[in-house]
């Protein structure tokens, strides 16, 4: 993926550790997964995956019980999950996921965003075609880890390909798939240090360092927003 890729991630990363909303964006993660799949994580992968986020950017366990908790009352129920398309600067590809109780305030914050930026909303499914739907893993690399040996047992789960950062191992499989490929991680006892499901760009593309600070800054905006869950890009 490159340096625009490390730019990117070491860009979000800086920003969303700063935000003090951060638990609130877990929280609800917490809440909606729990109201989708059922409050018991050991059979709600997709609970037991935002529990373990949370945890990794240490949150408190009272706070991810009273998550749970609340997916069976009123908030829970107030929350809508929508997805928003839009062009951004240098015509990069945006999709924003979001959770509300208020679809025309969200609606027309993110519209904003990409309007004082010099971009555009464009109608939900334009962009469908061009992302892929994905679970992610990052794995700790050790120097005990054998990744040909992980990549063969993880087959059978869906793997479908592995990429290496530094010394985090990103396993690929398609969203379908995160329940098995959750459970086969488990059982070859490797260290997960985050897992999520994605919207991965079938076509990606590159953008100049000044291209990318136009970028950031509609990115920026869109990230700060309460109701925003996840932002992806076609960024290479």
């Amino acid at each position: 993926m490159g340096r625009a890729f490390e730019y990117r991630r070491a860009a979000k990363e800086k920003r969303w550790d700063k935000m003090s909303r951060i638990f609130p964006r877990l929280a609800k993660a917490i809440t909606l997964a729990a109201k989708e799949g059922g409050i018991d994580p050991e059979m709600n992968p997709k609970l037991r995956t935002a529990i373990l986020n949370a945890k990794a950017q240490n949150m408190p366990k009272d706070n991810i019980d009273a998550a749970i908790k609340r997916a069976s009352g009123k908030e829970a129920e107030a929350y809508t999950e929508v997805l928003y398309e839009g062009k951004g600067p240098h015509g990069v590809l945006v999709v924003v996921e979001c959770a509300t109780d208020n679809t025309t305030r969200t609606v027309a914050n993110i519209k904003s965003y990409f309007n004082k930026t010099g971009g555009q909303l464009v109608p939900t499914g334009s962009l469908e075609f061009m992302f892929s739907r994905k679970a992610v893993f990052q794995i700790k690399k050790t120097d005990t880890l054998q990744i040909d040996e992980l990549e063969l047992t993880l087959i059978d789960a869906g793997l479908e390909n592995t990429e290496i950062h530094e010394d985090i191992v990103y396993v690929y499989a398609d969203f379908t798939d995160f329940g098995n490929m959750s459970k086969a991680l488990e059982t070859c006892n490797v260290e997960v240090l985050k897992s999520e499901l994605q919207r991965i760009p079938n076509t990606s593309q590159d953008f100049t360092e000044e291209q990318l600070v136009d970028i950031e800054k509609l990115l920026d905006k869109i990230e700060e927003d309460d109701d925003v869950q996840a932002v992806y890009t076609n960024i290479a």
